[in-house]
């Protein structure tokens, strides 16, 4: 039984969901052997029809929660049908509800409500995106992962993610970060043994086998973040207390080119010396802070 209850949506929660939103309003239900059409644009299909999403980012899925699921569903129906696009062979190819659907196996359902909807690979992958992000909450790893496919497979920028699930572009870049880390915390962070604020704040250390270390210290004596910002802290402040190797003293002329680099550069130029050779170092502060460094001299 398929129940459908109406509720106003705010004009936050609009922009939280971002223009993927539109997206999951189908223009129109499309008809197809074997999908009977009822009220609201909602049609039945059979379970055998519906294939797996490709693009799905959900990767964990937890036993007792949907089990609760199920439960709901068998006392009070389902509330919201699953999104899905055709497919060859009168198929469909699941866009939204993955866990709708695995909850209607677990109660042998025959059949599921569903909106068929016309949607290409990227925005398949963007829906289930938003879906999950917005409504059931994928792991960071999970997050970041469908983050980087959309740039990988579709070239969305982080400006255009953000737009789509409805968040800053710096929370996205904060996500797609800890893809950096190494795969063995990328696993902890996966399984929740360490928390996302954990893998930001573990970002800071570049030296893997400390970072490794650290994070079995965090796991095994369940430091919280501020524990670990607090060691973190110490570290910092061991490392200012190296003694610095004394400042070369530089020729009048090399300053010279070093003021008139950084004046042509718009950024800090170091021009490091010994008696037959040195290196020109030049520093930038983000990506695309690189790009406008290199087309200047490209120009020169």
């Amino acid at each position: 039984m398929f129940t459908e209850g109406k509720k106003k949506m705010s004009n936050e929660t609009k922009r939280a969901l971002g223009r993927g939103l539109g997206a999951l309003i189908p223009e129109k239900v499309l008809e197809r052997p074997a999908a009977k059409e009822g009220a609201s644009g909602i049609i039945n299909l059979k379970l055998e029809q519906i294939l797996p999403n490709r693009y799905q980012p959900r990767e964990e899925f937890d036993t007792q929660a949907l089990q609760e699921l199920a439960a709901s569903i068998k006392e009070k129906g389902f509330i919201q049908p699953v999104i899905v696009r055709p497919a060859s062979g009168g198929k469909y190819e699941l866009i939204v509800g993955e866990r709708r659907l695995r909850a209607a196996n677990l109660l042998h359902h025959n059949e599921i409500p569903a909106i068929v909807k016309e949607a290409n690979d990227e925005e398949s992958l963007e829906l289930a995106l938003i879906e999950n992000i917005q409504r059931e909450g994928l792991n960071p790893i999970e997050e970041a992962q469908a983050y980087q496919k959309l740039i990988d497979r579709f070239n969305f920028t982080q400006e255009k993610i953000a737009q789509v699930v409805g968040k800053a572009r710096t929370s996205v870049n904060n996500t797609l970060r800890i893809l950096k880390l190494p795969q063995t915390i990328q696993e902890s962070i996966r399984k929740n043994l360490l928390s996302f604020s954990h893998a930001r704040a573990l970002l800071e250390i570049k030296n893997e086998k400390e970072l490794l270390a650290l994070a079995e210290k965090i796991i095994a004596s369940e430091l919280s973040v501020r524990e670990l910002e607090n060691i973190l802290k110490h570290k910092r402040k061991e490392k200012s207390k190296k003694p610095k190797i004394a400042a070369v003293y530089k020729q009048p002329h090399v300053s010279a080119i070093e003021e008139e680099l950084q004046h042509i550069l718009g950024t800090k130029v170091r021009i490091v010396q010994s008696k037959k050779r040195g290196r020109i170092e030049i520093d930038f502060y983000s990506p695309e802070d690189l790009e406008r460094v290199v087309e200047v001299l490209k120009k020169k």
